[in-house]
């Protein structure tokens, strides 16, 4: 067995944190079940010269660059989706998902807009884009505008990836929303709904920020606050009994230290949920070939855990890592749009 497919056995869903057709390929048949896109991945495709001619194509149907680069994210996702259409087949609607990622500029300090007016945005573009898309997961981030939207998105029956989620409150206010709307569907038991929590990013804020925390906790905060969450998830939703899972999305699995052992957070994690590794990740996790087991629910000792909760205050570090995000979250588009104008002249096309 390999380190994926022990990985999988043991109870973790793997979707790729890529939509690369060719690595789609290649970990749909290690044993990935569904694939996330955002700016950047789409961004670094176009970059390799593979899709100049689809892009050339667009261009020259007058379309400007902002469409191109949306038009292009559409296609690249809708072949993904119709890799892991087999999943969502066999698993009636539980599993074979690719995330595609709403208008990051509407999270851009330059928008205009008010929250409100961004929420509706968000619930136009949530309908446009998953129009005719079965196995299509709109993602959203955990901000006020992308918080404000779910509900409306969910009562439309859309199935909804939230992302950018660091704490508790950012998670219990989006299942609210998404239940909530829920509740409005004639059929409330056709709801899918993924939360995606942020982890590695949560360790790299606590080594700048917190270094008063001792070895045996400094590195486990991303760990045991995606574990807790876990748990209040799954906790949550069990009483409502649902046919399809609800589920923690393990995002940002990829180790940020060299020196740190490249799974680490993928075994943390296993055992449970969906993990969205970079490829990269999953790369390094197949040639370590280890074997893995469930370890979602062992959290570190007692001590450990109250040196964390007397030395991180979370509530300053969603603020922190929300403002980095947000700035994570929007520049990428702008490179992308950026991106299709300087592909429009090198294809002589301006």
């Amino acid at each position: 067995m390999t380190g994926l497919q022990s990985l999988v056995a043991c109870g973790t869903r793997l979707w790729l944190d890529s939509i690369d057709p060719v690595l789609v390929q290649e970990n749909h048949a290690l044993g990935a079940t569904g694939a996330t896109s955002n700016p950047i991945i789409v961004a670094d495709l176009i970059k390799t010269g593979r899709f100049d001619g689809e892009i050339k194509q667009l261009i020259g149907q007058g379309f400007d660059d902002s469409t191109v680069a949306w038009k292009m994210t559409d296609q690249l996702v809708s072949r993904a989706e119709a890799v892991f259409a087999d999943v969502y087949q066999r698993t009636q609607g539980d599993d074979g998902y690719v995330s595609f990622e709403l208008d990051p500029l509407l999270e851009d300090a330059s928008c205009t807009l008010s929250t409100a007016e961004r929420a509706a945005k968000y619930v136009e573009l949530g309908k446009a884009w998953s129009a005719g898309h079965t196995n299509r997961m709109i993602k959203v981030p955990a901000t006020p505008a992308g918080l404000a939207c779910l509900e409306e998105l969910s009562a439309a029956g859309i199935t909804l990836n939230v992302t950018l989620i660091f704490s508790s409150r950012q998670y219990q206010a989006a299942r609210d929303a998404v239940w909530r709307g829920a509740q409005r569907r004639k059929d409330p038991r056709s709801l899918k709904s993924v939360y995606s929590i942020f982890v590695s990013r949560i360790d790299v804020y606590t080594a700048a920020k917190v270094p008063s925390l001792t070895p045996a906790a400094q590195g486990l905060v991303g760990i045991v606050n995606a574990q807790r969450i876990w748990a209040e998830n799954n906790a949550w939703w069990a009483q409502h009994s649902l046919p399809r899972k609800q589920e923690i999305v393990f995002a940002s699995t990829g180790t940020k230290d060299p020196n740190l052992p490249a799974d680490k957070y993928v075994s943390a994690l296993a055992g449970s949920d969906i993990q969205t590794n970079p490829p990269a990740t999953n790369a390094a996790v197949q040639k370590l070939g280890k074997s893995y087991s469930r370890r979602i629910d062992q959290l570190p000792p007692a001590e450990v855990l109250a040196e964390i909760d007397a030395k991180v205050d979370f509530a300053k570090m969603e603020q922190t890592l929300m403002d980095e995000g947000l700035k994570k979250f929007a520049d990428p588009q702008k490179a992308l749009i950026q991106l299709i104008g300087t592909k429009r002249a090198e294809l002589g096309q301006a």
